[in-house]
């Protein structure tokens, strides 16, 4: 996933010569691959999992076993501990929280508290800190400079108010954590490839936010059905962004099915019309009797000949 990558200094926790100290106490099973090996002689370890910690996910992560080795508990994890469950990550979140990013346990506790209070001088709330924090797991590893450079980027590229902007990152953190070259193509296609004007991709990624980190491949083959196949103007599918999160696939067998029918009608002047997010949100029986007006067996009989 784009946006599992931890930044660099998170990583530089430890030095290799430090790592292979550690490894090379008596007390522990030298060589040993796997950190489940060292829970019986590591209070740290055997706290984490405790917590829920999955030490078989934090040894895929690069350098984070060793990370973990050279922790004490009661001096280095529980005041980060008590950190997180005052930005509001709750007891039976820590787990998975840290087996997402284990290296938060090696950062500085002023770094991150400073991080935390930057987010609510922006006037994040607290729920909606615990929230980001939640779901963009990386999000406390990253600057304050690397934090403000992002909600910078996102109002002036898209000329958000910051009341906008900060809705749009409460709603996909990641969009401060991951890459940002993606974002920038995935605008730039919107704009040259996809013909949208300025306003209109500012209402689409506000509405839909993931169209930001969406596979440029699929956002123009959903655009290229739904415009040039189904007829659907920009301005329609500025209304609907949602469509662009739907399958290609199941927007194209409803289409079809519709058009088999003659029910295909997306345009709202006319008596029949069928809104886009209707086509593509309500589940197969609702689609069937409230917008084809046939049963699941005609539909399902109609894709068998597809």
């Amino acid at each position: 996933d784009w946006d599992d990558i931890p930044p660099s200094s998170a990583l530089e926790v430890i030095s290799e010569e430090e790592a292979v100290q550690i490894i090379a106490e008596p007390l522990l099973p030298i060589q040993s691959s796997t950190l489940r090996d060292y829970v019986d002689h590591s209070e740290t370890l055997a706290k984490l999992v405790h917590l829920g910690v999955d030490l078989s996910q934090v040894e895929k992560r690069q350098k984070a076993g060793q990370l973990l080795l050279t922790l004490d508990f009661e001096k280095d994890v529980k005041k980060i501990l008590l950190f997180l469950k005052d930005v509001g990550i709750e007891d039976n979140q820590l787990g998975s929280f840290l087996t997402k990013n284990p290296y938060i346990l090696g950062e500085d506790l002023e770094a991150l508290e400073t991080r935390v209070a930057y987010l609510k001088s922006k006037k994040f709330g607290q729920s909606e800190i615990a929230q980001m924090v939640s779901r963009a797991p990386y999000l406390l590893l990253f600057s304050v400079e690397r934090l403000d450079n992002r909600l910078g980027f996102f109002k002036n590229e898209l000329g958000l108010s910051v009341k906008k902007t900060k809705d749009l990152v409460i709603r996909l953190p990641r969009l401060l954590t991951g890459k940002l070259e993606p974002v920038k193509e995935n605008l730039q296609v919107c704009q040259i490839e996809l013909g949208f004007q300025r306003n209109e991709i500012q209402q689409i990624v506000y509405k839909t936010p993931k169209i930001l980190t969406a596979s440029k491949k699929r956002l123009k083959q959903t655009f290229d059905y739904l415009h040039n196949i189904m007829g659907i103007p920009h301005y329609m599918l500025t209304r609907f962004p949602q469509v662009f999160n739907s399958k290609l696939l199941r927007i194209r067998e409803r289409h079809m099915f519709l058009a088999f029918l003659g029910r295909a009608q997306y345009d709202p002047a006319q008596p029949s019309y069928i809104p886009l997010d209707q086509l593509v949100s309500l589940p197969d029986e609702v689609f069937c009797t409230e917008i084809a007006k046939a049963s699941m067996q005609d539909f399902e009989n109609f894709l068998k000949t597809l």
